[in-house]
């Protein structure tokens, strides 16, 4: 009796994977609405916007060749705005492309892996928090999934039905990834290497063979053509390759190999485990996930795929491991950062893939069972997780700080008192105190930046010379801020700081004697507000 009543549950749940596959992606949808709501924007969305936030066209595009990424994300932005500036409307676009990400992730994994297999990981990505995160930001990464993961799904239908359209939609998924994101270009990689093997292991048809084959002639010219006018132009003057950048330098250190420091197996064995833990946000359930990834590619090499024959199974095996080779080689030629980081969030497809199909393996096919474990794995995840930094609570992002703390520079610095901060704190205060206009340059000194809005005149120091201020750089920013401006004994200087990771007051006063008694206002623990004066005692680092 207790048999056939799990039979039925489990056929019941089997008849209406639709329904629930499209209640799923609805409440990813919401979940990605709510996290996109009431905070005001962190440094990188602020940075996105003042590229896009141009009076033309063309000079939208012009700024947008000074950042990392291709251009089309602020062409995107730059029209969008028109229609609005709120937070929630201008993060809209990747909640909307993180909920089609999440359907055609379900399509194409249950063509390849089954229902099951497809509704644990929709389950996965649809609520999975940095998955949720990535995809309710002004960023391009749920862009760039939704485009590779239509990519793929129309390679599979291409060559299922012989499809030459398909294969062309293929290929027009993948350059739009490509001008999303540079991270694109390795999923084409392991994108080509998939395709040569179904090509040649199971002769397909000529004709389709050469749409493909012209298909990524067309992706080879687009990479030639984004390296020429952006790429080989990026970080001129630099010792490091434009395709490092700064990363290499900063907050990603330890996710590029070191040959001085690093053993290649280790590196990569222990970093790609650091991707699992990134992506389903708790280390010891990212740990144990990227094990069970190992079993799922696995059983797919092996051909024991409850829904694909055999052939099918070791093509789905095959395709789950490249990307994780491509990207890792890449990174041992220290070119990309591999471990824990977004920047690798095109992984999220072979990774959550490769664990549903384990999970509905392990669990027999039983959908009650596999469901149980999916449910238990996400809760263990959200209610024990630790997300990776840099971030900010949601608590202390509120819009409502934001707004208290533009009230404050209203009410309490005069217009004749200057403003000075780090470069993630300008990119939040131009947005936010110029009301989401154009911010209005001036010549500046050397490594400064400079505009006036409100009333009030900002000097930061640039990305070179300070992201962020902290007990260590700060004296130096300082003096030279007073050199470099002429600055006289008695004026008043007000140090605004908001963005990731700020502590400026507290580090001040624990560091230093000259600033035992320093007053600031805090909003939240993301902005907080100090006033120096021109001449008082500072510590012999400002010497």
């Amino acid at each position: 009796m207790m048999a056939g009543s799990l039979e039925n549950r489990n056929q019941w749940i089997e008849n209406h994977t639709g329904v629930a596959a499209v209640c799923i992606t609805l409440l990813g949808f919401l979940a990605r609405l709510w996290t996109a709501s009431g905070t005001f924007l962190n440094p990188d969305e602020a940075l996105h916007f003042r590229l896009a936030n141009q009076s033309s066209l063309a000079l939208a595009y012009k700024a947008s060749l000074t950042a990392a990424h291709p251009p089309l994300f602020v062409l995107l932005l730059y029209f969008w705005r028109a229609l609005g500036t709120s937070e929630l409307w201008l993060r809209l676009p990747s909640v909307i492309a993180g909920t089609v990400f999440c359907w055609m992730f379900y399509k194409w994994l249950s063509n390849a892996a089954g229902n099951l297999a497809a509704l644990i990981g929709l389950l996965f990505v649809a609520f999975l928090r940095p998955i949720v995160e990535l995809s309710a930001e002004v960023r391009q990464y749920a862009l760039l999934l939704a485009f590779l993961v239509s990519a793929l799904y129309f390679l599979d239908e291409a060559f299922a039905k012989n499809s030459p359209a398909r294969m062309a939609a293929f290929s027009v998924c993948l350059y739009l990834a490509m001008l999303f994101h540079y991270s694109a270009f390795l999923f084409a990689a392991a994108l080509g290497v998939y395709a040569l093997f179904i090509i040649f292991a199971e002769r397909s048809p000529f004709r389709l063979a050469a749409i493909w084959a012209i298909g990524q002639l067309g992706g080879l010219v687009l990479a030639a053509f984004l390296y020429k006018t952006h790429l080989s132009k990026l970080g001129a003057g630099d010792s490091r390759p434009a395709t490092q950048g700064w990363m290499s330098d900063l907050y990603l250190q330890r996710s590029y190999f070191d040959r001085a420091h690093d053993n290649p197996a280790t590196f990569l064995l222990s970093h790609s485990f650091g991707v699992f833990q990134y992506f389903f946000g708790q280390l010891a359930v990212g740990v144990v996930m990227g094990v069970v990834f190992l079993i799922g590619v696995a059983i797919l090499l092996r051909g024991k795929s409850f829904s694909a024959d055999r052939a099918s199974s070791r093509r789905l095996g095959i395709f789950l491991v490249v990307p994780f080779v491509v990207a890792g080689s890449i990174s041992l030629a220290h070119l990309y950062p591999y471990g824990g980081v977004r920047h690798l969030a095109f992984l999220i497809i072979p990774a959550v893939a490769g664990v549903s199909v384990a999970i509905a393996w392990l669990a027999s096919n039983r959908w009650d069972r596999a469901f149980s474990v999916t449910a238990v794995v996400i809760l263990a995840c959200i209610v024990f997780g630790k997300p990776r930094q840099p971030r900010m609570e949601r608590a202390d992002q509120s819009r409502k700080h934001m707004a208290d703390a533009v009230n404050f520079i209203a009410g309490n610095i005069k217009p004749s008192d200057l403003i000075f901060t780090d470069y993630q704190s300008d990119l939040i205060l131009g947005h936010y105190l110029c009301q989401q206009r154009p911010v209005p340059w001036e010549v500046t000194p050397a490594n400064f930046e400079q505009f006036s809005c409100a009333g009030r005149q900002i000097v930061a120091s640039d990305f070179r010379a300070a992201w962020m201020f902290g007990a260590d750089n700060f004296p130096r920013e300082w003096q030279r801020a007073v050199q470099s401006y002429n600055l006289k004994p008695g004026e008043t200087v007000w140090i605004v700081q908001t963005g990731w990771g700020i502590d400026l007051p507290e580090d001040l006063q624990r560091r230093y004697a000259e600033f035992r008694g320093l007053n600031f206002e805090s909003f939240g623990k993301n902005i907080q507000i100090f006033k120096m004066t021109v001449g008082q005692p500072m510590p012999a680092a400002a010497q």
